[in-house]
């Protein structure tokens, strides 16, 4: 596991000035690989190579990086892990028994070898791993950038100054001369929308995310349109839309029992697959279905106890902490538990600008790094639940939107949108309203506040046209982000643009499957990665497993959401292992007391950064909307503390930009 980072172009290359700024380019994701740094300069080509390494696979000095191929052709820097790269291994020799000798064993030098091997695509479909690498091509003197199926990894790229950046995170960006930093106003709607910048979108004007399954090409000197801003197309390796169409073409034929059966073979070698390492392993486990078959999986495969960590709070709705000490008993893993108190978390808030390096709020964010710090005090590697959700129907609006919406669609467009118009008509009048009348008589303010929230959402969403178009809205925080971010025009993103939504046969799948493109890649493992990283700790999911996603696509709905409740095939492959009576219990999630926080510690603090004054002098926001929110969550009329915490993560981030840039023109 590795930070990388390089650049490519800019005209009087210096190789002197250019390596100490790919080297200051690396440091300053120097979290991400605290073991071994180094940087690779082609003076002729204008190009840079740099990383930092966290040494998880072959730490000898044979797995140092950047790279260089065994014919000289090429060089590489790599961040993550092939897991299948003993196979390939095998197979490159089989094909050149007299052409190829090994310096270590390391997945990097495998990737290497292989893309000389059997050119770029054809590596990339052949690895089974999460990644994200730079590649360059000494010959062709081509720049290859690319990042694994499901976006585990990430990979930043963009034109600044007719220089071609690219590293792990941002922060790999800023540290070069040509970075600008202009805030993207169009990108900052994304977060206000759902809490995460969609793919791919970056935060900053000319900066994207490459997206997952994807590579791009971009050969020295290139084209001064590219220079000025326009961005290389990525061109796609694997898709999960295929993966769905080939499931509906060659669907699963066998019974139940069957599919559990090939399931648990199936994550069986993928778990033992990601417990490779050369550096201590341990998981995550919360006591759900996901986590705890991860570890149940893990620990019958080992010959040890496997390490486990879990974090708990003293609030009980919040705490899975005992759940979670009671499968790890069960399976007489080691584990370890951390009882968090508010300070705790709250000490954690000022890390967050930096530790996620764009505006993120999933307040889920701070235990994450909280669990985080706690494994990497005892291991380097961590094997997670992460996909289970999207990938066997664990939300629960799987079910809620595909019964909400049958019965909105039974009710004709016209008479729906009447009934919305008038709600909003209603509304509009205030205090002159029929609406408002009667409301007025509820004794309580809070009562009556949550009923006219409640009526607003429901003229929305009956107001919708498509059961895509529901599903967006019920997700949206801000309902409307354009009116609040000033100048600015919603992009589209997987999640908005439904003619891109993979075809599925049933509602639920498409659901499962705009998640897995959308939500998992640009939260979740968003979310996982940072915060892990953030300790040098490597993180690592099963359930992402290639061969496991393709196959679970093959199955029938029912299979994975039985009589309402989801996951029926993944439990079945749990029950084996663990008792029902342990993990049987609704959904929790990850969360924190967030809106008794806002109302309580944090409050001095989020007033300072939703100030009017602020906000106006500032200018990405229009502060009247913001305001209310504020006013009308202080006073219980409303929890919209996912709005609040969207507009405070991107204040937040403002202030710590801003700082940096200062620090960076103004520096000697």
């Amino acid at each position: 596991m590795c930070g990388i980072a390089g650049f490519l172009g800019g005209g009087r290359f210096n190789p002197e000035e250019a390596s100490s700024t790919a080297r200051g380019m690396a440091d300053a994701v120097a979290h991400r690989g605290p073991d071994d740094a180094g940087v690779w300069i082609d003076r002729e080509a204008e190009t840079a190579l740099a990383y930092r390494r966290l040494a998880v696979i072959d730490p000898s000095p044979a797995g140092r990086q950047p790279m260089r191929s065994a014919s000289g052709r090429s060089v590489i820097v790599f961040n993550g892990e092939i897991y299948n790269h003993l196979d390939l291994r095998r197979q490159i020799e089989a094909q050149r028994p007299d052409a190829l000798s090994w310096r270590g064993h390391s997945d990097t030098e495998t990737l290497l070898a292989a893309i000389e091997c059997w050119g770029l695509e054809e590596a990339l479909q052949a690895a089974t791993g999460m990644f994200a690498f730079a590649f360059w091509d000494r010959e062709k003197r081509t720049l290859c950038l690319a990042r694994d199926r499901m976006g585990e990894k990430p990979l930043y790229y963009g034109w600044q100054n007719g220089v071609l950046l690219f590293g792990s995170e941002l922060k790999a960006l800023a540290a070069h001369p040509a970075f600008e930093g202009d805030v993207d106003r169009d990108a900052l709607t994304l977060l206000l929308r759902h809490g995460y910048i969609a793919s791919p979108w970056s935060i900053y004007k000319g900066v994207r995310k490459l997206p997952a399954g994807t590579y791009l090409k971009v050969a020295a000197g290139a084209s001064r349109e590219q220079r000025a801003g326009e961005l290389p197309e990525p061109r796609r390796y694997w898709s999960l839309r295929d993966v769905v169409a080939a499931g509906l073409a060659q669907p699963f034929e066998g019974t139940p029992e069957d599919a559990v059966d090939a399931l648990h073979g199936l994550l069986l070698r993928a778990v033992r697959g990601q417990m490779a390492a050369d550096v201590p392993l341990g998981a995550f486990l919360s006591g759900g279905t996901d986590s705890s078959t991860v570890v149940a999986l893990m620990q019958a495969q080992s010959m040890r106890p496997v390490r486990t960590f879990a974090i708990g709070f003293d609030e009980s709705e919040y705490n899975e902490a005992e759940h979670a000490k009671a499968v790890a008993g069960h399976l007489r893993t080691e584990h370890t538990e951390l009882y968090v108190s508010p300070q705790d978390a709250l000490d954690v808030i000022p890390r967050l600008p930096d530790l996620f390096d764009e505006p993120f709020a999933d307040s889920s964010q701070i235990p994450t790094f909280l669990v985080a710090g706690m494994a990497r005090r005892h291991v380097t590697v961590a094997l997670s639940g992460d996909g289970g959700d999207e990938l066997f129907g664990g939300y629960g609006y799987y079910v809620s939107t595909p019964q909400r919406w049958r019965l909105l669609s039974s009710v004709p467009l016209p008479l729906r949108r009447f009934v919305a118009d008038t709600i909003m008509a209603a509304q509009a009048h205030g205090a002159d309203s029929l609406l408002d009348r009667v409301l007025r008589k509820l004794p309580m303010d809070r009562v009556r506040h949550r009923l006219q929230a409640k009526a607003h959402t429901l003229a929305l969403l009956a107001s919708c046209r498509t059961q895509e178009e529901l599903h967006w809205l019920s997700l949206s925080h801000w309902r409307n982000p354009s009116s609040v971010v000033r100048g600015a025009y919603e992009p589209e993103t997987a999640l908005n643009e439904s003619a891109n939504w993979p075809d599925a046969l049933e509602f639920a799948e498409r659901l499962m499957a705009v998640d897995s493109l959308s939500y998992l890649p640009d939260d979740i493992l968003v979310k996982v990665d940072r915060a892990a990283m953030g300790v040098s700790l490597e993180t690592r999911a099963p359930f992402l497993d290639r061969h496991v996603m393709e196959f679970v696509w093959r199955l029938p709905l029912s299979f994975r959401i039985r009589n309402a409740r989801s996951k029926w095939v993944l439990r079945q492959v749990l029950y084996k292992y663990v008792p029902m009576r342990l993990v049987e219990r609704p959904k929790a999630g990850f969360v924190i007391p967030l809106a008794s926080w806002l109302r309580g510690p944090l409050k001095d603090w989020a007033e300072t950064l939703l100030d009017a004054g602020r906000l106006r002098a500032e200018g990405f926001f229009d502060p009247r909307p913001v305001r209310r929110k504020w006013h009308e969550f202080l006073n219980a009329h409303e929890q919209c503390e996912p709005h609040l915490w969207n507009i405070l993560m991107f204040q937040a981030w403002l202030d710590r930009s801003r700082r940096e840039l200062w620090t960076k023109h103004t520096a000697p």
